[in-house]
């Protein structure tokens, strides 16, 4: 495995400064608009160069796995390619949940899924193989398409998705899981070899092709690791792009918006407004990931009614701390009188 690990971290490495040289001719760069923190073109969808890394550096050196998972490696491959599509043609969001689904179909079949919703007063929740599946696919799309979101600043995608990924592979590890040893090392491998390239100020862009890719490994990975701890605190390990993903969806909703459509109001752009520093505020949401993920597996064994509890808590304070609307509301008589005091 050392191996496959060092050979992933050059491809990558070499797959992304190729990226760079080339993508003007290939036509995937992203030109800066309104939602933007980048002010000149820059070169993206480096998902192409770090996912096939991950891909060769497999097919190469771990084959027989490589081959053992191929349903897995085939709904990657698909994600990735309708990420690469959505660089260079901007596809509408339900096409690209089409083929979302698609793909975690394909991890369904290959016998990953969500059969059990944890103990409640001591009984299981366990799911018939329909509802299963049906749930699975769900929350694989649902946590997908969070990390994309999440996809605002300079690293911290990347950022995010290594400690996820540092968090899965040490459960793996500790398990004899070898499917989420492999994963997990092969993706941090390749999204370290791209932050070199991706810290700010970012040569490159990870696109569509990468944060949907990435997404995608750390929703299966979530889900294969419910084999070995509780809902409760897998939801803390992928925490902040799920809380992200909660009060985006929520504050469009409430102006009667679709939740599909973009905006600027994600915790990164709250952050980077209130601070103007793109690396304080990529460090400060990193650091936020990696207190909750470090919960997350400390409760491995919590009871579960306990785990929600505190996850829905972490929640409402995050929903009410990044509410940008309270800077527009007038003041009330009460508070302008004890401001006034």
């Amino acid at each position: 495995m050392k191996i496959t690990v060092i050979a992933i971290f050059i491809l990558s490495l070499l797959f992304v400064k190729l990226l760079i040289k080339y993508s003007a001719k290939l036509g995937l760069q992203d030109v800066p608009n309104t939602r933007s923190a980048h002010k000149t073109i820059v070169p993206k969808s480096a998902g192409l160069g770090f996912v096939g890394a991950v891909f060769l550096g497999n097919l190469l050196f771990n084959t027989a796995e490589f081959f053992h998972y191929g349903f897995i490696y085939l709904a990657i491959l698909l994600v990735m390619l309708t990420g690469l599509y959505d660089d260079k043609n901007d596809v509408r969001p339900r096409i690209k949940f089409l083929f979302l689904i698609v793909a975690s179909l394909l991890v369904v079949f290959n016998g990953i899924h969500i059969d059990s919703l944890g103990n409640y007063f001591g009984y299981e929740l366990r799911l018939p193989l329909f509802i299963a599946a049906i749930f699975t696919v769900f929350a694989i799309v649902g946590f997908t398409n969070a990390l994309n979101l999440m996809d605002g600043l300079d690293g911290l995608a990347g950022g995010l998705s290594v400690i996820m990924l540092t968090m899965f592979f040490a459960i793996g590890l500790m398990n004899h899981d070898a499917l989420m040893v492999s994963l997990s090392a092969s993706f941090i491998a390749a999204v370290l070899a791209f932050l070199l390239f991706n810290w700010n100020p970012a040569k490159i862009f990870m696109g569509d092709s990468g944060s949907l890719s990435l997404g995608f490994v750390i929703a299966i990975l979530a889900v294969k690791s419910l084999d070995y701890l509780s809902p409760g605190a897998v939801l803390f390990i992928v925490g902040l792009p799920l809380i992200d993903t909660f009060i985006v969806v929520r504050r469009r909703l409430q102006r009667g918006q679709s939740p599909f459509v973009a905006d600027k109001n994600h915790m990164h752009h709250f952050l980077y407004k209130t601070k103007l520093h793109v690396r304080f505020s990529v460090m400060m949401l990193l650091y936020i990931q990696l207190a909750l993920s470090i919960i997350g597996y400390q409760m491995k064994n919590t009871d579960q009614i306990l785990s929600l509890t505190l996850f829905a808590m972490i929640v409402y304070i995050f929903f009410n701390l990044f509410d940008q609307r309270y800077r527009y509301r007038p003041k009330t008589r009460k508070n302008s009188k004890r401001l006034d005091k």
